[in-house]
């Protein structure tokens, strides 16, 4: 077993947004953001890297959470932090 299949299993693939409308703290602060990602334990919703505030990867900073899925329409693919790897 792959080290990225110990962190599947440790996330909900149905987790729903705790903030569907944009990432959690741009939209309590005012700022704006580039694309989103939803963890896939918590659902936190956050800025990917390309954005000022970064916050989906101050996320899993914060919380060692190991996976995000995107959050744009029509996108399908996860990333693992823990393993740095793309899951498709």
């Amino acid at each position: 077993m792959k080290k990225t299949d110990i962190h599947l299993q440790q996330v909900n693939q149905n987790m729903k947004p705790k903030t569907p409308d944009g990432c959690e703290e741009c939209l309590q602060m005012g700022s704006d953001w580039v694309h989103l990602r939803l963890c896939l334990t918590c659902g936190h919703v956050g800025c990917c890297d390309s954005s000022p505030n970064k916050h989906a990867t101050k996320h899993f900073k914060a919380t060692e959470h190991p996976i995000i899925r995107s959050f744009q329409p029509g996108e399908k693919w996860e990333w693992c932090y823990v393993d740095k790897v793309i899951i498709e």
